[in-house]
């Protein structure tokens, strides 16, 4: 799989500079204040595909980043909440521990249907 995506971008960039090659030509973008500024196409197109990528990748990584704190935030607030597991209570050697008695249970009433 690692072998088709390198492939794939080789493959991506020889057609890039196959298409910048044969587009090598220089371009007149008309700027404000009757500025013209020559440059060229490959270039020029390279700078619209930023200006369009950019603001877009940067909102996702800010997005991103802002569920990833809301996420360590509820992580952390579960932990906090989550009981402590209590040790068991020592036992002095030589102390015989009593065995419970099948009668030291009794069950809870049992409720009959509701009306």
């Amino acid at each position: 799989m690692q072998f088709l995506r390198t492939l794939f971008w080789v493959v991506l960039a020889v057609i890039a500079v196959i298409f910048a090659t044969k587009n090598w030509t220089t371009a007149q973008v008309n700027l404000w204040g009757g500025i013209v500024a020559d440059v060229k196409l490959p270039v020029l197109l390279l700078i619209a595909f930023l200006a369009g990528l950019l603001p877009p990748s940067i909102l996702y990584q800010a997005n991103r980043w802002r569920l990833r704190r809301r996420i360590d935030s509820a992580e952390r607030t579960i932990a906090e909440l989550r009981p402590t597991p209590v040790a068991p209570a020592a036992t002095v050697p030589g102390d015989p521990v009593e065995p419970l008695s099948p009668t030291a249970y009794t069950p809870p009433p049992v409720m009959g249907p509701q009306a």
